[in-house]
């Protein structure tokens, strides 16, 4: 994302009005002023820094911490520019004001949508790097002035370090705190340069994760551990089948009946037993036995769904990207070939299960909760009869998100039944209401098509995509022109290969009953598994090496040097032992470039075994590395998850997966080696944290081929390889 242009007047307010704090704010164009006491001349703020007299410096959180590790990352911009030392950060998490703390929700996506205060789609580094920095030297550059104006001395013998300011020829010395009053007082300075890159004591540094010992020690406080004083506990049940309802009287006497449960709560299209303690809500539920009716949904079939799908990828669809002359430039080609793929259901099945607490008052609801989206969470609460000033949320940890946070659902529901109790409520998620009431990654199909020359070059290429309209759903009919799903088609429309003739096309097939959203790595994860899937099938059938293949088709050059480097790591060429095989997948997503090969054991039953993963990435400039490391690593495991075994499938409207015995996760005994090499940039930053879930499953099919010939087109590979 390329940063707000960001001027004096709207770059930075401050106020000496918070107890003699010097307040440095951030402003992103077009958002109206803030109500923040005393403050002066500016537009919104999205982020901001607070300097108190103690010395104390605050860095209000834009976005939220989900195990990608933003309250490390995004602390260093602001320590970097203000030159103190990270651990002199504190951390304070943005109230749900969109207006202040609300980006844009992608530079390249449709008109007419609004900012909003999401943390996603691996942009917090990338919306954040130049507005926080900017909020650190500004500040830096207002404290030095306060005290060159005290000592009656030039600005240019004065400089920052270590929460000081220091003027060499007399040795004297103030800290930041007793000059934050004074600096606040002063005339908004025009934006002051940002520090050149070679001049970094953090950025680019690894820095080892400021959370990292609170989550060991258990100290951390996620959303799931909120325990406002006298709080009940409910656990609750929501009907299988999407749109049903209790059928017929529940059994509350017998819920009631158990020692610690005082409350049976029912919503209609789901219930909850409150008691005292989780243990008692449990054996209440199970005592409760609640019935359901199947309602429009109960028909509904996983086989339905797909032959659907089969169907409409080959209608017309809508044109979502077209170059050149596909059709002309295919009547001249020497063979054709032609795929299709499927993808299955996912659920993100989160280690932390859904879960809120709600304190639901006359005139005040107050929630603990961790969230993607605490705007988003207020807004829908709407529907309840709230209004954003009687709402206050506390936004926590969360113990995963990937997408699945992005949804509050949870919330509503929590709210729902809130109502109902006296006091704050704990409302828990067992596990299997988790599986089995997600927003599922879509099921999708695409079929591809390329004619090729007697190179085996492509000389024109097809491809349609038939799936769910993921941003319609989430955004509004209003933000999809002319149809064509945003996130359905990137990475396919916008290929890293510059082919002279192409075409991509998305038919919209919204599945019946199956609530659906968006899942880590989002439109990447499905466009690049099929894009390199089928790209390792031409190189197939014009018989060259993988490697060459896609080199000799690439330009960018950011790109060949990942590719480049994934290949010489990973020793590609050399020989492996009989029944393995290496296979190799590419990305530019996320403003980041990413190679990875993977290598792969076949057992004499068939099964394959991941034993080492290489990934080679640029993400333009490194704010930490070991993060960077930390989220490919993550990000290939996460991936790898889905891509061997995963998969949600529907009988009579229900989910039939319920927990993680049937909807599995890598074992640590099955994870393999995985390397990761960064190449340096001084270019701006991209993201990483969806980068490896989305690239890997096109590398481990290939290296699937490799070993065996068998060319895996239907995710999972567990059910791929039966096809």
């Amino acid at each position: 994302m390329t940063a707000a242009s960001l001027t004096r007047r709207r770059f930075i307010v401050t106020s000496a009005a918070v107890a003699g704090a010097l307040v440095v704010g951030v402003t992103v164009r077009g958002l109206r002023r803030p109500s923040l006491r005393g403050a002066g001349a500016g537009s919104v703020l999205n982020a901001f820094v607070r300097i108190a007299p103690s010395g104390q410096v605050t860095l209000v959180m834009p976005k939220v911490e989900m195990g990608q590790g933003t309250y490390t990352s995004l602390p260093m911009l602001i320590a970097e520019e203000l030159e103190v030392d990270l651990d002199k950060v504190t951390l304070e998490a943005a109230p749900p004001d969109p207006a202040v703390y609300g980006f844009p929700v992608d530079p390249e996506a449709p008109e007419g949508i609004e900012r909003d205060q999401a943390t996603g789609t691996s942009l917090s580094i990338i919306q954040c790097w130049t507005p926080l920095r900017q909020a650190g030297a500004t500040a830096r550059l207002m404290l030095l002035q306060a005290a060159a104006k005290r000592w009656r001395v030039p600005l240019d013998s004065c400089h920052a370090e270590h929460a000081e300011i220091v003027h060499a020829p007399s040795g004297r010395r103030a800290t930041y705190g007793t000059l934050a009053r004074a600096a606040a007082a002063l005339p908004l300075p025009a934006a002051p340069p940002l520090k050149d890159p070679k001049s970094f004591r953090l950025i680019g540094r690894a820095t080892p994760r400021r959370d990292t010992p609170s989550k060991v020690n258990g100290s951390a406080v996620f959303g799931i551990d909120a325990r406002p004083p006298r709080a009940k506990v409910a656990v609750l049940a929501i009907s299988p089948v999407s749109g049903g309802r209790i059928a017929g009287p529940l059994a509350s006497d017998t819920a009631l009946a158990v020692r610690g449960v005082t409350q049976v709560v029912d919503e209609g299209d789901v219930v909850a037993v409150v008691a005292e303690h989780t243990w008692a809500a449990v054996k209440g539920m199970q005592a409760l036995k609640p019935q359901w009716t199947g309602g429009d949904n109960a028909t509904v079939q996983q086989a339905a769904i797909v032959a659907e799908l089969e169907s409409a990828v080959r209608e017309p669809g809508v044109i979502a990207a077209t170059k050149g002359n596909p059709g002309a430039a295919g009547a001249h080609a020497a063979t054709h070939h032609e795929a299709v793929y499927h993808q299955p259901f996912l659920a993100h099945a989160t280690l932390e299960p859904m879960n809120c607490t709600v304190d639901w008052r006359k005139d005040k609801c107050e929630i603990w909760v961790g969230t993607q989206v605490p705007d988003r969470a207020v807004a829908k609460l709407a529907d309840l009869g709230l209004t954003p000033p009687q709402i206050e949320l506390h936004n926590h940890l969360i113990g995963g998100g990937f997408g699945r946070r992005l949804e509050v659902d949870g919330i509503v529901i929590a709210a729902r039944i809130a109502r109902h109790v006296e006091g704050p409520v704990r409302v828990l998620w067992p596990r299997t209401e988790d599986i089995q009431h997600d927003r599922y990654r879509p099921y999708y199909v695409d079929r591809l098509s390329a004619a090729l020359d007697a190179h085996g070059r492509p000389l024109s290429w097809r491809h349609t995509i038939a799936g769910a309209g993921l941003w319609a759903l989430y955004y509004g009919e209003a933000t999809v022109p002319k149809g064509i799903d945003y996130d359905a088609v990137t990475s396919a429309g916008d290929l890293v290969y510059p082919l002279e003739n192409m075409e991509v096309r998305f038919v919209r097939r919204d599945p019946p009953g199956v609530p659906t959203g968006w899942w880590r790595g989002v439109g990447p994860t499905r466009s690049v598994f099929v894009v390199e899937s089928f790209i390792d099938e031409l190189a197939a059938a014009a018989q060259q090496d993988p490697v060459r293949y896609r080199r000799a088709l690439l330009k960018d050059p950011r790109m060949l040097a990942v590719l480049e480097l994934a290949a010489d790591r990973a020793g590609w060429g050399m020989g492996l032992p009989a029944g393995s095989g290496r296979g190799v997948s590419i990305q530019h997503a996320f403003g980041s470039y990413l190679a990875q090969v993977v290598e792969v054991s076949v057992n004499e039953k068939g099964a394959p075994r991941v034993e080492r993963v290489v990934c080679a990435m640029d993400c333009g400039q490194v704010v930490n590395p070991d993060g960077v490391r930390a989220q490919l690593e993550g990000g290939v495991t996460f991936g790898l998850s889905a891509a061997l075994a995963n998969e949600i499938t529907i009988a009579d409207g229900r989910v039939q997966q319920s927990n993680f015995n049937d909807f599995h996760s890598l074992r640590i005994a099955d994870a393999p080696r995985i390397e990761t090499h960064v190449l340096a940039s001084r270019e701006a930053p991209g993201g990483v944290g969806e980068t490896g879930t989305a690239c890997v499953a096109a590398a481990l099919c290939n290296a699937i081929f490799a070993a065996t010939g068998k060319r895996v087109r239907t995710l999972p590979v567990s059910r791929g390889l039966k096809v």
